[in-house]
C-alpha cells in the first residue's frame, strides 16, 4: 500500500472526469463516435434490434445510469478534482474523507474518479447504441429527485440514489474467498455487519472527529464513513461482475454479446481493485454522532476472523465447484446462473436501501425493465 500522506503528490490523469467533461453530457458524444467508427458488414448486425437484446441492453443501461449516480456521489467528496479545504502538506490539500480513502490505498482518490468516469462512459455508450439500432433508450432523469450530501464539494443536485443509509452485504469479500459456489447452492456470512450506515459524509460535520494518532491520518468517525464506502465499493462491483456474464448467455446478436462480454471484464477489474482496498479497512469502532449506529471492523486477518475465509491478501478467486461438482475446481466469475438475473439484482439493489425515498413508479420501471431482461432467449 502506498504512503497514505504522500499520494497527493500523484498527477490528475487524463481520467479526471472533474476536466473531462463527461458527466455535463461529453460521454454521450463518445459513444456516439465510437459507433461511428464501428459498424459492423454484417447484415445482421444493421437495422433494429431484436427485442431480446434490446431488452438486455436496456436493463444494463439502467444499471449503468444508477452506478454513475452513486458513484458521482462518491467521486465529489472523494475523488480527485475538487477543491477540498484541509491543507495536509505544502501545496498539497484532502478533506478528511479523502484523507481516510487514502489510508485504504493512497490511489483510492484517483482510482473513485477513474471508477466514476468508466460507468458514466458504459451508460452513455449503450444508451447511444440502443438509439442507433432503432431502439429506445433508458431516462431515468424523472427520478433524479433524493437530497444528497451538502457537505463540501457535492454540487447539491439532486440524485436517484441514497448512500446515506446503506445496509451493506459483505458476504462477497467471504464468498470470493471460500471454494464453494452459490450457483450450487452456498451461502456465506458478512465479513463486517453494516446496516443503517452511511457511505459519504451527509454535511461538513462529518469531516469531524476524534482524530487516529497523528492528524494527517485523519479521524475516527470520518475512517468509519470510509471503511463502509470501501465495502460498499466492493459490492456494487462484484454485482455488474456477475451480472454481465449472465445476461450475455441470453444474448443473440454478435454486436450485442460483444458489447456484453467488453464492458463485463471493467466490472470485473474494477471489483478486484476494490476488495483489495475493504480489505485495507482500519480495524475500529466508532458510533456515528447523528443516528447514534455503531460500527465495528475488526481486524480480518486475526481471531476470530484468521484464517482463508477472510485473509485480506487473498484477493483472486479460490477455484470452485462449476457446473457440476463432478468436475474439477475451477476459479471463476460467481454466481453466472442466468436464471432471474435480472429482477435479483433489482431486489438486491433496493435491499441495500439504495432507493430509499424514490417513488413506487421508479420500482415498477425498474421491475418491468428487469422483468423484459430476464424473458430474453438467445435466438437460432
Amino acid at each position: 500500500m502506498k504512503n497514505p500522506v504522500n499520494n497527493t503528490t500523484r498527477p490528475v490523469d487524463r481520467r479526471s472526469f472533474m476536466k473531462s467533461g463527461l458527466l455535463a453530457g461529453g460521454a454521450a458524444a463518445v459513444g456516439a463516435g465510437l459507433l461511428a467508427n464501428g459498424t459492423s458488414a454484417r447484415a445482421q448486425e444493421r437495422g433494429r434490434l431484436i427485442p431480446g437484446d434490446a431488452a438486455i441492453l436496456r436493463f444494463l443501461a439502467a444499471a449503468e445510469l444508477i452506478e454513475a449516480d452513486l458513484w458521482t456521489q462518491y467521486a465529489e467528496l472523494g475523488g480527485i478534482g475538487n477543491n477540498p479545504p484541509i491543507e495536509v502538506a505544502p501545496n498539497q490539500t484532502m478533506n478528511t474523507y479523502q484523507m481516510a480513502l487514502s489510508n485504504l490505498d493512497g490511489d483510492g482518490p484517483q482510482y473513485i474518479t477513474s471508477n466514476t468516469l468508466d460507468e458514466v462512459s458504459h451508460a452513455a455508450f449503450i444508451n447511444a447504441y440502443l438509439e442507433s439500432r432503432g431502439a429506445e433508450p433508458v431516462n431515468l432523469d424523472q427520478f433524479r429527485t433524493l437530497q444528497g450530501s451538502t457537505a463540501t464539494g457535492s454540487s447539491g443536485i439532486k440524485r436517484l440514489t441514497n448512500l446515506m443509509n446503506l445496509n451493506v452485504d459483505t458476504s462477497w469479500f467471504v464468498r470470493y474467498r471460500s471454494t464453494t459456489n452459490p450457483d450450487l447452492g452456498a451461502t456465506f456470512p458478512q465479513a463486517v455487519t453494516l446496516n443503517g450506515v452511511t457511505a459519504i459524509p451527509r454535511n461538513n460535520a462529518d469531516f469531524n472527529g476524534a482524530p487516529i494518532g497523528n492528524n494527517l491520518l485523519g479521524n475516527l468517525h470520518t475512517q468509519a464513513i470510509a471503511n463502509v464506502a470501501a465495502f460498499h465499493f466492493g459490492m456494487i462491483e462484484q454485482g455488474g461482475t456477475s451480472l454481465y456474464p449472465a445476461m450475455a448467455q441470453r444474448a443473440t446478436s454478435v454486436q450485442t454479446l460483444r458489447i456484453l462480454i467488453s464492458i463485463g471484464p471493467t466490472e470485473t477489474m474494477h471489483f478486484q481493485t476494490w476488495q483489495d482496498k475493504a480489505g485495507n479497512a482500519l480495524p475500529l469502532t466508532a458510533k456515528d454522532p447523528m443516528t447514534g449506529v455503531s460500527v465495528t471492523f475488526p481486524d480480518l486477518n486475526s481471531k476470530p476472523f484468521g484464517g482463508e475465509t477472510f485473509q485480506t491478501n487473498l484477493i483472486m478467486p479460490e477455484p470452485c465447484p462449476f457446473l457440476s461438482r463432478k468436475l474439477p475446481p475451477c476459479s471463476i466469475i460467481r454466481p453466472t446462473e442466468t436464471k432471474g438475473i435480472a429482477g435479483n439484482v433489482v431486489s438486491f439493489l433496493t435491499a441495500m436501501g439504495l432507493f430509499i425515498g424514490q417513488p413506487p413508479a421508479f420500482f415498477r420501471l425498474l421491475h418491468e425493465l428487469a422483468a423484459e431482461a430476464d424473458a430474453a432467449r438467445r435466438e437460432r
